[in-house]
């Protein structure tokens, strides 16, 4: 992988993380132009870019979050505190994806990196999208303070999704808190902090597949990341601004038009379905 591949990854990382349009397909794909596919490892470690920015942007609440959750371990918070119980709805919720993500790792890596699969998530989950907003406007009155253990395990189900490319971590979870009833921003937010121990943990653990028999060293790998962190961290504030006036429409309009897009250059074969 060359510098300029690098740094266009880690500006589609950075871009397509936090939006509901799938980061893991955008690099797919983007990596197939270049004609090679970057492999899960590299964007798993790609992540831990944007994964950062989430923990910079979110830092107080993080800190507080984990402050009053360990304070009520010994009983100097009461359990029933907010942030107390939003440690414990962070952690149950995110058991699903690391379960699933260790039982199905062989066809997460390989079987479904195929991009007649991403076609079909794009437009499905762009479908689903469209519903789950139109949905929520008509019906969406909860907050983030009205989590609940049933909501928790629901939104790390909806999380496991994102295993697909072309599903899309925020698309699934913030579909599902819609559905559940959450406003546009509280799912949104919600839907960040749940995603930042999988990715950690998932990028920790495919950091052992970045310079040794893949064709990805560790140079273009650490460009790509730190580009990933610097336009993550901008596209979290943008993303939190707009869904507060607007709907995901676009979104859904862009997925469609992805998938189609992708459908027409493997048809032409522009690009592989299965890598170069």
């Amino acid at each position: 992988m060359g510098w300029l591949e690098a740094i266009v990854l880690g500006l589609v990382q950075g871009l397509t993380e936090f939006i509901p349009v799938s980061s893991s397909a955008h690099q797919l794909i983007v990596g197939q132009l270049f004609h090679h596919d970057p492999g899960a490892a590299f964007t798993a470690v790609n992540q831990l870019g944007t994964m950062l920015a989430v923990i910079v942007f979110f830092f107080r609440d993080i800190v507080h979050i984990i402050k009053q959750w360990a304070l009520s371990l010994v009983g100097k918070v009461d359990r029933s505190d907010m942030d107390a119980r939003m440690g414990w709805f962070i952690i149950v919720g995110s058991i699903p994806i690391g379960v699933i993500g260790l039982l199905f790792q062989d066809q997460i890596e390989n079987g479904l990196r195929n991009l007649w699969i991403t076609v079909g998530t794009l437009a499905g989950v762009g479908v689903i999208l469209w519903i789950a907003d139109w949905y929520s406007g008509k019906y969406a009155r909860k907050g983030i303070e009205s989590l609940t253990w049933r909501d928790a395990v629901i939104y790390g189900l909806c999380q496991t999704c994102a295993l697909i490319p072309g599903v899309s971590r925020s698309g699934s979870t913030i579909a599902g808190g819609l559905f559940l009833g959450y406003k546009r921003v509280a799912a949104t937010r919600y839907s960040f902090l749940l995603s930042i121990p999988a990715v950690l943990a998932s990028g920790l653990y495919e950091l052992k597949g970045i310079g040794g028999t893949m064709d990805v060293g560790w140079t273009p790998t650490i460009i790509a990341t730190v580009i990933a962190f610097i336009v993550g961290f901008a596209s979290i504030a943008w993303l939190l601004r707009f869904v507060s006036t607007h709907n995901f429409r676009p979104f859904v309009i862009y997925r469609v038009l992805a998938a189609i897009a992708v459908a027409i250059l493997v048809i032409t074969h522009v690009i592989s379905p299965m890598g170069a």
